[in-house]
């Protein structure tokens, strides 16, 4: 089973992509983020037409996640527990029925924090704990989860071309980094270390300064597994040349395959 993650940065502009890459790479589930649209205006038709159930949980200009997948969907969440006052649209759960049982996966869009002197910063903070508590939570059932998203957290130094210039970055504090670590604390893997430990895998290149031309990315869009998930883990990629297509997303596709 193929399971990806794709920061799209809206969906309405990215829909031929969108497509395009699903008929090229044919994953069984893509977890989408900032998908920029209410549900409602969502462009599902030409998803659907691959033969794909599409749940969003959208909003108007900018954030939203959604999940397209080929299998049926058994249940949808919609929004992460633990803050009631909390609007932004970020996090969507889905449970599927697979021939080895329940399979959750969680399309998540983990706030930028930035400026870090701001209540932007301490909203990225206490959401990564909510995401914690509620991941401790689900571990006590024992199926296989998947976390996949933009994470907005680059993980170590060698997750990005120039580490240097992301000292003052949201994304590189050490307050983010140990929230995203206390995740693999709880037994949660990060697919893709799991299978290479090369310095040069990036998912996000900036827009700005020729980022894309000089090799100058992070790595920000991960899929965490649980150990249900990660004893099934066959493969982990990158989807790199699709930062080449015309009007491309500034994030690539990150798929991981598990055995069925």
């Amino acid at each position: 089973m193929k399971i990806a993650t794709w920061n799209i940065n809206g969906i309405k502009a990215r829909i031929e992509n969108v497509v395009h890459w699903l008929e090229e790479a044919k994953p069984d589930i893509l977890c989408l983020q900032e998908i920029k649209s209410v549900d409602e205006q969502f462009p599902r038709e030409p998803i659907e037409a691959l033969g794909y159930h599409v749940e969003t949980h959208g909003q108007k200009g900018f954030n939203g996640v959604a999940i397209l997948s080929r299998l049926p969907f058994d249940e949808v969440t919609r929004g992460l527990p633990g803050n009631d006052g909390d609007e932004q649209a970020r996090f969507m759960e889905g449970v599927f029925s697979t021939t080895r049982g329940a399979l959750r996966v969680v399309s998540l869009y983990l706030p930028n924090g930035n400026p870090v002197a701001s209540e932007k910063f301490t909203y990225k903070l206490s959401w990564m704990e909510r995401l914690e508590r509620w991941t401790k939570d689900r571990l006590k059932l024992e199926e296989p989860l998947i976390l996949a998203g933009d994470y907005n957290v680059i993980p170590e130094p060698q997750d990005a071309k120039n580490p240097e210039n992301w000292l003052d970055d949201a994304l590189f504090q050490p307050e983010s980094r140990q929230a995203f670590r206390r995740l693999s604390y709880l037994g949660m893997t990060d697919a893709l270390r799991a299978v290479t430990d090369s310095p040069d895998t990036y998912t996000f290149w900036d827009y700005q300064a020729g980022a894309w031309q000089k090799n100058n990315g992070i790595r920000i869009d991960h899929l965490m597994l649980s150990p249900e998930a990660a004893d099934r883990l066959a493969s982990a990629s990158v989807h790199k040349h699709t930062r080449a297509w015309e009007k491309p997303s500034d994030h690539v596709p990150v798929m991981v395959e598990l055995l069925v």
